[in-house]
């Protein structure tokens, strides 16, 4: 693909660091010529899973506290320093449902918000589960619930579903099955 309306770096200064993300602030060059700043949160990448157990599929409900309100979504969360997306989704699932994975595929990827972050997303299914045993981190609050497949469809469709990540994975999972499309 040509890059038609690159935009060169000339400066760029980090202004926040945080265990999670840092944020920065470039000067860069336009395609006119003429210069601009953009602030980009960077994130170190992350998973989210669709765990399909038989008929059903596993998702978290949690509070997220930005948006002050519970939300229903498929497990997920930030890879560790030299993680592989794959090593992330298998930690992820584990740790936030409790279930372990004989079979991944991969469903490609998204950009969350590409005009502020840096951030993406690895889409991954989970079949043939088994049980383990949830192991959550001391600060994450989640109750797993599993929801059958029709269902699941509906809330779709009703817009039920509000969290972007868990929309994106549930299509490209659905559309890798025929299911819909």
């Amino acid at each position: 693909m040509t890059v038609k309306f690159y935009e060169q770096k000339i400066e760029s200064k980090r202004v926040f660091e945080g265990k999670m993300i840092s944020v920065r602030v470039d000067r860069v060059r336009l395609p006119n010529g003429e210069e601009s700043t953009r602030e980009v949160v960077d994130h170190p990448g992350a998973v989210v899973i669709v765990p399909v157990l038989g008929e059903e599929i596993i998702f978290v409900e949690q509070y997220r506290y930005p948006i002050e309100q519970m939300l229903l979504e498929l497990p997920a969360g930030k890879m560790d320093p030299g993680e592989s997306p794959e090593e992330c989704a298998k930690r992820e699932l584990e740790e936030e449902t409790g279930y372990r994975a004989k079979r991944f595929s991969y469903l490609g990827k998204i950009f969350t918000t590409p005009g502020f972050t840096t951030e993406v997303i690895h889409i991954f299914a989970a079949e043939e589960l088994e049980k383990t045993t949830q192991n959550t981190d001391p600060d994450e609050f989640i109750e797993v619930k599993k929801i059958p497949v029709e269902k699941v469809l509906s809330l779709l469709r009703n817009a039920e579903i509000e969290d972007s990540k868990t929309i994106c994975a549930l299509t490209r999972y659905f559309l890798s099955k025929g299911v819909i499309g």
